[in-house]
């Protein structure tokens, strides 16, 4: 049985969720000026993200933080279906 984590802001927050998200907040181009990646730049997709960021942990933790900062006063649910 998992651990509830309360305090946690990504708890239960999957890092393609979490990606979503934050596309539909700010788009490809917002995104890369967020966090200046080539993977949000050139040909950008939701698969080459993904991958990018599980192997670049300043990439991950830049993300996680503009996450936790966008969302401080709550979520839009709608944002998490944003499509390519």
């Amino acid at each position: 049985m998992p651990i509830p984590q309360p305090n946690n802001p990504l708890h239960g927050i999957t890092l393609e969720k979490m990606l979503r998200y934050l596309l539909a907040y700010y788009t490809w181009e917002g995104l890369y000026n967020q966090v200046p990646a080539n993977c949000f730049k050139n040909n950008p997709s939701i698969k080459s993200s993904l991958t990018f960021l599980r192997k670049t942990p300043w990439a991950r933790q830049r993300l996680e933080t503009i996450y936790i900062y966008i969302t401080r006063d709550g979520v839009n649910e709608e944002w998490f279906a944003f499509e390519e």
